[in-house]
């Protein structure tokens, strides 16, 4: 702002009249002239500046102590008399509060002695420490949202990285991942990975992703370096830049990570970048994160490989037992049967010259001795081919050599024939042997042959297993279109339930599940499983409530 004064007015004379005027404004203000010379001062410019007006009069911005920004005021101040434009940067005054910031609002007093001009004060010390203090905020968020970023960057970085280690059960594939991945996420030169043989004390780089030449194959003796495996041994990280430029990469910062787990470092993780690039928290903690995910898969697939090696030995010793068993069945079948035939002809002779028939009719208490050692001979003979045979059947479902003889089977003709053969043996046992054949149950298609062995081996270890008293129930019911139901009860007997899984096992039997003492070869129950998935059925058992139940479903039209 310009006013214009009588030019008879001098300066100082202006300075007086307006003295009084000045001094009652509550602002500071000061005046000043054309030589950029401090003119006046009213008091409660004096008060901030802590000095007097007589002190004022006459001295440059640069020689007033109070005044911070001497040289800002001068060029604020030269600029308005100039062209009378007012600026918006504030100027620092230095008081007993501490510093203040003031915004100058000027005017012109056009004199006989030149241009005069007037400058208030202006107090926006607090808006000034708004502005930084939001500045400040500002900035803050910018740098945490820049963090929470990469963050979010790094995170997911790790989890895809993270995912395509674990899905592998490969250990070359895991650590050929973990360089592509880290180098390409992190933007440097390259990455290697080293495998420890911790008893040669070796480390040897089996994989690497990089634009520098290559370094795969490289063997390194760890006791020339204990600088750097001291620290990897340890499971620590380190970076370092290279003091002499190596030959081939020149100089180089590089990043070394241990991978290891709680049972021991398994080798390292390498990052290799340019001299100038100093690796952040957040890059050493993807590492370190990508490297103990390295740890965990290698272990995974080593236990792996370690549980496919044993499968592979299992394997190899049940086939060669199977094998065993064959050849052993095979050639014990022939001397057998011999057997068999020379006891039929035995027996045949001792009836004729002794008796033996009658005698065998007799308790067995009450047998004589030829008849006794004839009936044990006789048994154990047959023992042994139910075995052979038991052996030579499971043989051949294991190789899908069982033929099968397909026909449609009227089930309320074959199943109460096949149960009536059970019947005598029950009854003497004081068992009830049950049949229930639904009225919707007409005729089915299956092998008949295959039918009448599970059947009869589950009928007779019913019978065998039933006490006195007990019954035995065989139960057949549609279930739906195309599915049968056989269900066989017996009662007064349970099956522990940590036994269960196991009945079906080869040559499993049941401690103390015998209270007939009749022995068996543990064969007849993994023989029936056999039987039942080879003519496309399902069998499960069940024991409970002092009772055990066998469950066989059938397709009622087989389809090989």
């Amino acid at each position: 702002m310009s006013l214009s004064v009588a030019s008879s007015v001098d300066i100082h004379d202006l300075i007086d009249l307006m003295a009084s005027s000045l001094n009652a404004v509550a602002a500071p203000v000061y005046v000043k002239g054309p030589d950029q010379r401090w003119l006046f001062a009213n008091t409660v410019c004096c008060q901030l500046l802590d000095t007097s007006p007589e002190k004022l009069e006459g001295c440059l911005d640069h020689e007033v102590a109070a005044v911070m920004d001497a040289d800002l005021l001068r060029s604020q101040d030269t600029h308005f008399f100039t062209t009378e434009t007012a600026s918006d940067q504030p100027i620092v005054i230095k008081t007993h509060r501490g510093q203040r910031h003031f915004l100058g609002e000027r005017s012109l007093l056009h004199t006989n002695s030149g241009p005069v001009l007037v400058n208030t004060l202006k107090d926006i010390s607090e808006l000034v420490q708004v502005r930084t203090v939001n500045k400040q905020i500002q900035q803050q968020l910018e740098e945490c949202n820049s963090a929470l970023d990469q963050l979010t960057e790094f995170e997911a970085t790790l989890k895809r990285i993270t995912d395509r280690v674990r899905d592998s059960l490969d250990e070359k594939q895991i650590l050929q991942t973990a360089v592509q991945e880290i180098t390409e996420a992190l933007n440097v030169r390259g990455s290697n990975t080293s495998l420890y043989d911790l008893e040669q004390g070796t480390s040897t780089i089996y994989y690497e992703y990089t634009t520098l030449p290559s370094d795969r194959g490289r063997v390194s003796q760890m006791e020339s370096f204990p600088e750097v495996y001291h620290q990897l041994l340890e499971g620590q990280y380190f970076q370092f830049c290279s003091i002499a430029p190596n030959p081939v990469r020149g100089l180089v910062s590089m990043l070394a990570c241990s991978i290891f787990d709680d049972r021991g470092v398994l080798g390292d993780l390498w990052l290799i970048n340019n001299k100038e690039h100093g690796f952040s928290e957040y890059e050493i903690r993807l590492v370190q994160q990508v490297a103990n995910q390295c740890a965990i898969a290698i272990r995974q697939a080593r236990l792996y490989q370690e549980s496919q090696s044993q499968v592979r030995e299992l394997e190899q010793v049940n086939t060669l037992k199977d094998d065993f068993l064959s050849t052993v069945s095979h050639e014990l079948r022939t001397p057998v049967t011999s057997m068999r035939v020379a006891l039929q002809l035995l027996g045949v002779t001792l009836t004729q010259e002794l008796g033996l028939e009658h005698e065998l009719a007799k308790p067995d208490a009450e047998q004589g001795r030829i008849a006794r050692y004839y009936r044990i001979l006789k048994e154990e003979c047959e023992r042994e081919i139910s075995l052979i045979n038991d052996l030579l059947d499971l043989q051949r479902l294991d190789v899908g050599n069982h033929e099968l003889a397909l026909q449609t089977i009227q089930m309320h003709e074959w199943l109460p024939a096949l149960v009536s053969s059970f019947q005598e043996r029950a009854t003497s046992r004081q068992q009830q042997l049950k049949v229930a054949i639904a009225e919707t149950v007409e005729h089915f298609q299956s092998d008949l042959s295959s039918l009448d062995r599970i059947w009869a081996e589950l009928l007779n270890n019913a019978c065998k297993y039933t006490p006195p008293g007990g019954e035995i129930t065989l139960s057949v019911a549609q279930v739906n279109d195309d599915t049968l139901r056989f269900t066989l009860v017996n009662t007064g007997v349970e099956i522990p339930q940590d036994e269960l899984p196991r009945i079906f096992d080869k040559f499993y039997r049941i401690p103390s599940a015998d209270p007939w003492k009749q022995g068996g070869t543990g064969l007849g129950l993994a023989l029936v499983q056999k039987l039942v998935h080879h003519i496309n059925g399902v069998i499960a058992v069940t024991s409970g409530n002092n009772q055990t139940c066998f469950t066989i479903e059938l397709p009622l039209s087989f389809t090989p």
